[in-house]
């Protein structure tokens, strides 16, 4: 049971570190009042540049995916305490205690956490989401297709009831997390993606 709390704590931890608050810190910058307003690699890309949104979505991804892995060397064989670390993860993006629990979306956490749990299915999700994103022409479609997909293939292809409950918390969170952008694009006021790609990544 202790190592179980143990692994909790290290995921929550571990995700309540937000490399956008570093690097703006770093840049003087105030991503609460630039861009979208969000502490997370998106914002970060948007108001600093391509490569230190790269570096801090890679830093997201990265600290739940050893989440996961450190609990599952602390837990061995527990798909449950695994999936719980990496939802602890997200949770500590999403609500870290030192930043008055005002972090950030928890989608890099979140593709942390599926790549924790299958590679595989990491870059499935990855490159199907992008077409969409593509098609739609909005970005809310990635967190709510993920979001979605995710928590039932953990359904079909695991057999602990907490590991799919906690996939589920998971993908509900990140859903919660990304409705405003939804409602944003049906006003129209979100930005749309192929001409954020055509002016700002290869311009």
């Amino acid at each position: 049971m202790k190592k179980v709390v143990l692994s909790l704590l290290i995921a929550y931890l571990l995700g309540s570190i937000n490399p956008a608050a570093i690097v703006a810190k770093f840049k003087k910058k105030n991503l609460r009042e630039e861009g979208t307003k969000n502490l997370g690699a998106t914002n970060t890309m948007m108001v600093m540049g391509k490569k230190w949104g790269a570096l801090v979505m890679a830093f997201d991804i990265a600290k739940a995916y050893l989440a996961v892995k450190i609990a599952e060397l602390l837990v061995p064989a527990t798909a449950a305490v695994a999936m719980a670390s990496g939802f602890f993860a997200i949770v500590g993006h999403c609500f870290p205690f030192h930043m008055k629990f005002k972090g950030g979306k928890g989608l890099a956490a979140f593709g942390g956490v599926v790549l924790a749990y299958s590679p595989g299915l990491f870059l499935f999700l990855l490159s199907t989401a992008v077409i969409l994103i593509l098609i739609v022409n909005y970005s809310f479609i990635m967190p709510f297709y993920a979001s979605v997909a995710f928590p039932l293939h953990v359904a079909l292809h695991t057999d602990s009831v907490v590991a799919v409950l906690f996939a589920f918390a998971a993908s509900l969170l990140i859903f919660v997390k990304h409705f405003g952008n939804f409602k944003k694009a049906c006003r129209g006021e979100d930005v749309k993606v192929r001409e954020y790609i055509r002016t700002k990544l290869f311009h």
